[in-house]
């Protein structure tokens, strides 16, 4: 079932809890005050990351890496990773599922390269990477007022321990399984061809301002709509073919916004409550530990999404809702629908060409989720210790 088509449903199923009576209005517009400032910002960096991809940005900073390799393979592979925590960082975990994926399969490709450690790497990253801002996980910005009320620096201080963990130990797994065919050398790449030097150049200087903006403590919707009309305007003028209404991640706003729906019905009746006495209370590494693997195991039987909303309630303080972030945002590496970043990566990589196996994937994830989870728990626990 599609995305929209499922976020229909659930809204539907909204509409016949208020109709009832079994949701109050007053919730729904809590929720509604909580949410419209995210959903704005996904509506926004989306503008961004399209509009940029379309102007060559990636392509040029992945044509930039190729040439800085100088032929080494596993060092165009460790740069490629660079470049997809960078991306997923400041323009979140789908930017770099939809957008960076083809980029650097592309680049896999035209050097006579095996793609699948491009690509799983490009995955990997994504989630795990997901932990840094704010702004990388839609569960982050759902969470970022309760950890640190709304403070950037605050939620960094708490989750970067757990975040810098998650990638190394994310990269050195990869790096164990595919070693052998990063070995050698490849021919570098000559320039990607740009189309319209003016375009890449202003679209590059927008998204090179915007990104301190993002992490500058104002809130993460107004720099990204300013910097998103920047960029219509600028197609507007160079490009206006260019501009088309499937821009605005539609299906994206219809299965979130049915996503807090359905939960807040949830909250409504009192079907949460069970979850907190399941996940046990206090700040042990112990139980860090257990919100993290209830966070992993619900993101990956249903999405990391209703994961955190649903387990949101028995995280009751900043030192547990980190944990609650790292099950759900490093953990999302078994199933193919345990994250949206996961489902929008895998049609962009069966676009390519690229044969990857849902059972080698979730073998994979098997063996990386609870490794990478658990050392970023053991990350938090220290740093919340000391």
């Amino acid at each position: 079932m599609k995305t929209w088509m499922l976020g229909l449903g659930l809204l539907a199923g909204g509409a016949v809890a208020l109709a009832t009576g079994v949701l109050p209005a007053s919730d729904l517009l809590a929720v509604g005050d909580r949410v419209w400032s995210i959903l704005v910002f996904v509506v926004a960096i989306t503008v961004v990351a399209e509009l940029a991809a379309t102007a060559g940005v990636f392509d040029v900073a992945a044509g930039a890496l190729s040439r800085l390799a100088r032929g080494r393979t596993l060092l165009l592979w460790m740069l490629v990773v660079a470049l997809a925590v960078g991306v997923t960082v400041f323009l979140s975990l789908d930017t770099t599922a939809v957008l960076l994926t083809p980029v650097v399969l592309a680049v896999a490709r035209a050097h006579r390269l095996d793609p699948l450690p491009f690509a799983l790497a490009t995955v990997w990253i994504a989630n795990t990477a997901s932990l840094v801002l704010p702004i990388s996980n839609l569960t982050n910005l759902l969470a970022v007022d309760r950890i640190s009320g709304g403070d950037v620096v605050g939620f960094v201080a708490l989750l970067w321990p757990a975040a810098v963990v998650s990638i190394v130990v994310s990269v050195l797994l990869l790096f164990v399984v595919f070693h052998r065919r990063l070995r050698g050398r490849h021919d570098p790449s000559a320039p990607p061809v740009v189309a319209d030097r003016v375009q890449l150049a202003v679209s590059a200087a927008i998204v090179v301002v915007l990104l301190p903006f993002l992490v500058s403590g104002i809130p993460p919707w107004i720099p990204a709509s300013l910097a998103a009309l920047a960029l219509v305007a600028l197609f507007a003028w160079r490009a206006p073919r260019r501009l088309r209404i499937s821009l605005v991640p539609w299906s994206l706003l219809v299965f979130v916004s049915g996503l807090f729906v359905a939960v807040a019905a949830l909250e409504a009746v009192g079907a949460l409550r069970p979850l907190a006495a399941l996940i046990g209370a206090g700040d042990s590494a112990a139980s860090l530990a257990s919100i993290a693997a209830a966070g992993t195991a619900a993101a990956n039987i249903a999405n990391n999404l209703p994961a955190y909303l649903l387990l949101e309630p028995a995280a009751d303080d900043p030192a547990r809702l980190a944990a609650l972030l790292i099950g759900v945002n490093a953990g999302p590496l078994v199933t193919p629908w345990a994250s949206l970043a996961t489902l929008l990566w895998h049609a962009r990589v069966v676009a390519a060409g690229v044969t990857l196996s849902w059972g080698r994937y979730a073998l994979l994830g098997l063996v990386g989720a609870p490794v990478i989870v658990g050392a970023a728990v053991l990350a938090l626990a220290a740093s919340t210790a000391s």
